[in-house]
Parts: structure tokens; sequence; C-alpha cells
């Protein structure tokens, strides 16, 4: 009687386990759910446009609900304000008929990228920028060093977070920030009166040349042509990158997910950029590491080619091969090439190191009073 009674007692325990885990997960996948639809509500024009809405909501995911999402609005309100303060206390050299436009941009980049002094009663004070965070840029070992909310707790950041957050502040000023890709990285464009379209790189608190991003080698001209580099993105390919970071943000908190959710937040996203790198590859991840699954429940190695053959019997594996494939080949054709993390970190350091011969001086010395 002792022996079934612990039976049914453990069969229980196993059952109330199972049942809890499902709830879990359930309620993390909502957590996702709900910033995916919120997203793509904004695509739809169902919800108001808000970036800063959009990056915290794919944040928060990751985070399980659990992103103090009040205190952010603080303080990004807190720079909003400081940004106010600075436009009201300075006049820019600058003469064109969009100066008001172009003081909202120079605050942003001050509070960005400057030592300010700020009057505290009696005292004066420097106000400390933000800076560029060398370790675990990619965020390989920990995703929320690409995140704006440890950025604005950490005043750390990298080329994700710190352009995320001046388009934030941007917005928060009632002016458009047009985000920019480049190989491993995302910066700033502008268009104004007196120079066109310029860039606003905010690693090194400089405006860069085009010619300083072609230097890095890995800009292809096809990629230029196709809007995979240097285009300045409008708002909604901009919630294209959140719905990457989304997909990216899902991969780590389920490692061993069935790629469902992934592809459907990276298919949404190459709607509406068609040409985005960078979820077209998460895609095409997706779809090998699918095909490796299936591989694996045949008991066949994947470093071995005469098993990939052999695997391609079964219908569903065959058509995932040939669908990566040809993502894979998509990739390529459309100028894309993968820049080596070393590589990039060096390029990103000569914008200081060679700052003489890429910075736009014009445009530096429209920024100052």
């Amino acid at each position: 009687m002792n022996q079934i009674f612990k039976n049914r007692l453990l069969l229980l325990f196993s059952v109330m386990l199972f049942c809890a885990n499902s709830i879990i997960k359930a309620q993390s996948n909502q957590f996702y759910n709900d910033a995916y639809q919120t997203i793509d509500n904004m695509l739809n024009d169902k919800q108001q446009y808000s970036f800063k809405e959009a990056v915290f909501s794919v944040e928060n995911s990751y985070y399980q609900g659990k992103l103090d999402t009040d205190k952010l609005n603080r303080e990004v309100n807190f720079l909003k304000n400081f940004a106010n303060a600075i436009i009201q206390n300075r006049d820019l050299t600058y003469k064109q008929s969009d100066k008001e436009k172009v003081s909202k941009y120079a605050a942003v980049y001050s509070i960005m990228c400057q030592t300010l002094p700020i009057a505290v009663r009696d005292t004066v004070i420097d106000y400390k920028p933000f800076y560029y965070e060398f370790n675990d840029v990619f965020g390989h070992n920990d995703i929320t060093n690409l995140f704006v909310s440890k950025l604005l707790t950490t005043k750390k950041g990298n080329c994700n977070s710190m352009p995320y957050l001046y388009k934030i502040l941007a917005e928060e000023l009632g002016v458009e920030a047009n985000l920019a890709l480049a190989p491993n990285h995302v910066y700033i464009k502008h268009q104004i009166k007196s120079d066109g379209w310029y860039n606003t790189e905010l690693t090194s608190g400089i405006f860069p040349q085009d010619s300083w991003l072609m230097a890095s080698g890995y800009i292809h001209l096809d990629a230029i042509k196709n809007g995979v580099f240097m285009k300045a993105l409008n708002n909604k390919e901009s919630l294209a990158l959140c719905l990457f970071d989304l997909a990216q943000a899902y991969n780590r908190n389920f490692p061993n997910n069935d790629g469902e959710f992934v592809l459907k937040a990276t298919n949404r996203a190459l709607e509406v950029y068609p040409n985005f790198a960078k979820a077209l590859i998460l895609k095409a991840e997706t779809h090998k590491a699918q095909f490796e699954k299936l591989m694996n429940n045949q008991n066949l190695k994947t470093d071995n080619p005469e098993n990939i053959k052999i695997a391609q019997k079964d219908l569903k594996a065959k058509e995932l091969f040939e669908l990566m494939t040809k993502e894979y080949s998509h990739i390529y054709d459309i100028g894309y090439r993968q820049m080596p993390e070393e590589m990039y970190l060096d390029w990103l350091v000569s914008l200081k190191t060679e700052r003489e011969k890429y910075e736009n001086k014009n445009l530096l010395n429209n920024f100052t009073k």
C-alpha cells in the first residue's frame, strides 16, 4: 500500500511539474507575442508609432515582464528636458532655415557624446556623456549589453543601443532620426539644408564622411544599391530592426525552440525591409537549425556531407535544405559580405585614430556656438 501511494504521489508530482512548466512557457511566449503584436500594430497603423515603445517592448520580453519601463521613461523624460534646456541656452552658428530642427539634433548629440557643465544651485558640475563599451560589443555573452535599458542604467553602450537611444530622444523632441546600417554596425543619418545627408557616429562622437564607411572594405557596391548598407531607414524599416531584435532575444530565452516564432518575426521584418541582411541571415540560420534537427532525428551526424544527402530523402529535410541554400545565395547576391568581428573593432577605432581623414569639419563647426 505504501509503495502504491508513493507511486501515485510521484505521478501527481510529475503531472504538476509538467503543468507548471507549460504555464511558465506559455506566459514566457505571451510576452513575446504581445511585443510582436505591438510592433505589428504600428506597422499596420493600428497603433501610434513609437520607436521607444517598440524597443522597450522587446527588452521587456527578454526580461519576462520585469523591466521597469516607468523608470526608463522617467530617464528618457529627464534627458528630453535636458535637451530642451540646452536648446534654450545656446545659439548655434548654423544659419539655415531649418535651424530649429538642427538645434534639436545638436542637443541630442551633446547629451550622447559631450561633457557638459550643469549649474546646480551655486555649484557647477559636469554632465558625463554615454560612452562606448568595448566588452562584449555583439552581446555574445550577455544580450542585454545591446539594450537601451542597460545603456540608460550604466551609460555604457555600443553601436546598437547608442543609435537606438539617439533616435528615441530625437523623436521625443519631435524630429526624425534615421537609423542606417553598415557591417556589424548601426549609425545615424540626418538630412539638413547646409550639408544634405550627413552621418553621426555615436561610438566616437564624430560626423564621418561616407568614405570612412567604405574604408571597411566590406561594403560592396551591390549592397549600397540594394539598400543593405548605408540606407537611411524610415520609421517602419526601423521597426523591422526591432522585430529582428525580438527574434534574437527569443532565441536566447528559448535556445531549443522550434523556430516558428523566430521565422514569424523575421518574415514580418522582411516584408517591411526585404534586403535586411541580419533578418535574412537569421531566417536562413533558423532553417538550417531545423534541417539539422531532422538529421539528428535520423541519427545522422551533421559534419558528414554524405549524411546531408541521405537526410534529404526525407521530403521535409529536402525542402529545408533547398530553402536555406537559396537563402544563403540570395544574401550573397544582394551584396552582403560578413565582416570579421576583430576587423570590425579595428575599423571602429580607425575613426578616432584617423579622425582628420574622415571627419566632416564643417558640420562640427555648425554644431557649436
